[in-house]
């Protein structure tokens, strides 16, 4: 009796070890290709991160310099420009349309100081008069015309064509004094005369005059006015008991003031440390204060007097009238309001 063999049997051993081998293979290539996926995918990956990287240098070098850019624009010095470049004054010197303007001079500003007067063509003689005391080479003119007269109707005189002429009409000395005469631009010069026009001058010497000044260390001063002109302050006027060049205070009884005295206890204006402002002179230092004091509205300076001494470090010794000029005054000045005597500027005790 024959007996079949169950497919079971027939093919259990050799299709089974085929079916091993093909799986062990596909396993096998299956696990190829993952790693490669794997390792690609690392390789991306490490790409990205070195970008990323790259670009996040890239914003901090930005950052760091547009940092050193805007310190370098809130910096007040001009540290980023090239040296030399920045000029934070100036004067009111003619400069030459020709040839370099380093060589003249010596390509700097001789010691001078400034005369700044507001002037009216009605007082022309008596402006030129004045004009003529200050010696060229030791001072710089600047002339303030009120009536709206031009510098051509000056021309004529032998100063005019060195002066710096603005115009404006009607306007006071301290109005032109505020809006031209900034303490950075004249700040190269010594000393600034801010003085009225109908002054006489005949026994005055503006460099004697500032040789004691520099010698007493006087920040705000005047010269005294002589005895014949119409005296506001006794303090302004020509000593007459002797005691040097310089006064710096008033004594007075109480009882010919009527609201009191000026005595040895007396400190401040007008009995001590007083300067009119008709013929003031200001140190360098002092008019860069007085300059701020002057408010944009100010028309005669009337309570700046009282006010002054805070650019003298407010002592007695640096506010005070210097007998060594004299004037007079025929009341024609533009900041006049009515007629005066023409002050005499003294020119000894």
């Amino acid at each position: 009796m024959k007996h079949s063999m169950s497919p079971r049997k027939r093919f259990s051993l050799p299709v089974v070890l085929v079916f091993l081998l093909v799986l062990l293979f596909l396993a096998g290539a299956a696990t190829t290709l993952h790693h490669k996926d794997r390792h690609g995918l690392s390789v991306h990956v490490s790409r990205e991160s070195k970008v990323s990287e790259d670009s996040g240098a890239i914003s901090r070098k930005l950052l760091r310099v547009v940092h050193r850019t805007k310190e370098a624009k809130e910096s007040s010095g001009g540290e980023a420009l090239p040296r030399g470049i920045v000029h934070g004054t100036s004067n009111l010197e003619m400069v030459s349309m020709v040839g370099d303007p380093e060589k003249q001079n010596g390509g700097r500003l001789p010691s001078k100081s400034l005369l700044a007067i507001p002037v009216g063509i009605k007082n022309k003689a008596a402006v030129d008069k004045l004009v003529s005391k200050f010696p060229a080479d030791r001072f710089t003119l600047m002339v303030f015309h009120y009536d709206g007269a031009g510098d051509d109707q000056w021309d004529d005189l032998e100063w005019s064509r060195r002066a710096v002429h603005v115009s404006a009409r009607g306007q006071t000395k301290w109005w032109f004094a505020k809006r031209f005469l900034h303490p950075d631009i004249v700040a190269e010069y010594d000393y600034v005369f801010l003085w009225d026009e109908d002054v006489e001058v005949d026994a005055f010497d503006p460099v004697r005059y500032l040789d004691i000044v520099k010698r007493e260390g006087l920040e705000v001063s005047q010269p005294a006015l002589d005895r014949r002109s119409e005296i506001h302050h006794g303090i302004t006027a020509r000593a007459t008991n002797g005691g040097g060049d310089v006064h710096r205070g008033f004594y007075k009884a109480a009882s010919a003031l009527g609201g009191g005295g000026c005595d040895d206890s007396s400190t401040g204006p007008p009995c001590a440390g007083w300067v009119e402002m008709m013929v003031p002179v200001f140190s360098r230092a002092a008019w860069r204060c007085s300059w701020d004091m002057v408010q944009n509205d100010l028309v005669h300076a009337w309570g700046l007097d009282y006010k002054l001494g805070y650019c003298a470090q407010g002592t007695g010794r640096s506010r005070s009238a210097s007998s060594t000029a004299s004037t007079s005054s025929t009341g024609e000045s533009q900041r006049s309001a009515g007629p005066r005597a023409r002050p005499r500027l003294t020119g000894s005790r």
